[in-house]
């Protein structure tokens, strides 16, 4: 009996089997997994992976909008007219001075390029605006704009001017230069009147890894002018760069206290290269005051005109120059290290012409 049960199950197994071995090859399809679709010939667009270049720095030409603004108008009337009449030469004269080139300049300027017409025998006012900028680069090109330095100790530039023209911040900028470029550098807090001035220049110090010597508010600056150069010459830092309180021009106590700065720096032989006066461009030619006071004060070397990107009287570059004889060294047209750069007469002269 077992027997016959246990041969019934075996059959039945089989039948199963063969059930569903037929039905696999002739039913219903088996379920088989979905298959990846198809990469379609034509590629599917995707947004590409592209290193963008570093920006480049703008250069002074394209910084001088607000300048450029001012006289455009001007410069393509005088470049459409047909000949040269006394109405150009008044209107040439004009534009130089909307630029704040000065009176005083500005008449030299016209009546330079009116010689120079009459010698070459031109009545296009294209050619006389042509000429215009070549007398502007001529007189700008004069005098080193170089930063002087010196190799055999440490080289100390010295920043005088007005309250809020942006000698901290210069100082801060041309720090950062100097120490990318290798150099080692000392900042002198000398501003000892105004509050937190000598904070302000420590955050700049740890900013860009220089040095500083400070002391407390309402020291004397003289002092920390001594302790700098000491510290200077026992460390061999390469460059002492010294901010000074914001001195108005009309102080004459605080102009001899410049003075005596520099009599404590000249007690190191050949330390002090610039003197540099800082001037707000936004200032136009009340900056010519100020650098008329200063230079008779302290025998200033140079100007550094910051935010000259922000006035629509760049001409003011040509007053300094022309009138005091001063090289216009740096100019700042913007926030960043970057924006701190050497003064170019040729890009400054098409900013204003072009």
């Amino acid at each position: 009996m077992l027997f016959m049960l246990l041969a019934v199950a075996v059959v039945l197994i089989v039948v199963a089997t063969t059930l569903l071995l037929r039905r696999g090859r002739g039913g219903a399809p088996p379920v088989r997994p979905p298959a990846e679709p198809k990469t379609p010939d034509t590629p599917v667009a995707t947004e590409p992976v592209v290193e963008m270049p570093a920006p480049e720095r703008a250069g002074l030409r394209d910084r001088l909008g607000k300048t450029r603004a001012a006289l455009a108008g001007y410069v393509r009337d005088l470049r459409g007219r047909s000949r040269l009449d006394d109405e150009t030469w008044d209107d040439l004269e004009e534009l130089l001075i909307l630029a704040d080139v000065g009176m005083t300049a500005a008449t030299e300027l016209v009546e330079r390029v009116r010689e120079r017409t009459v010698e070459e025998k031109t009545t296009e006012p294209a050619r006389a605006l042509e000429m215009l900028r070549e007398e502007l680069v001529r007189r700008l090109g004069a005098g080193d704009r170089r930063l002087a330095t010196r190799e055999d100790g440490p080289t100390v530039w010295l920043f005088v001017g007005v309250n809020g023209v942006g000698k901290t911040t210069t100082i801060a900028k041309l720090a950062q230069r100097e120490i990318a470029e290798g150099h080692t550098v000392l900042m002198a807090a000398a501003d000892t009147f105004r509050a937190a001035a000598g904070d302000q220049l420590a955050t700049w110090a740890e900013r860009t890894g220089a040095g500083i010597v400070r002391s407390q508010e309402g020291a004397d600056p003289g002092s920390v002018v001594y302790d700098a150069m000491s510290s200077a010459a026992n460390k061999g830092t390469d460059r002492v760069l010294v901010d000074t309180a914001g001195r108005l021009h009309t102080k004459v106590n605080l102009m001899e206290e410049l003075k005596k700065l520099r009599r404590i720096i000249d007690k190191t032989p050949g330390a002090l290269r610039e003197v540099l006066l800082v001037i707000d461009a936004t200032t136009g030619q009340n900056g010519l005051t100020q650098a008329r006071v200063f230079a008779d004060a302290v025998d200033v070397t140079g100007v550094v005109l910051t935010k000259l990107d922000g006035t629509a009287k760049g001409g003011i570059v040509v007053a300094i120059q022309g009138e005091l004889g001063l090289p216009v060294k740096l100019v700042g047209v913007g926030e960043s290290a970057a924006d701190l750069i050497p003064f170019d007469p040729d890009e400054f002269a098409d900013a204003l012409l072009t």
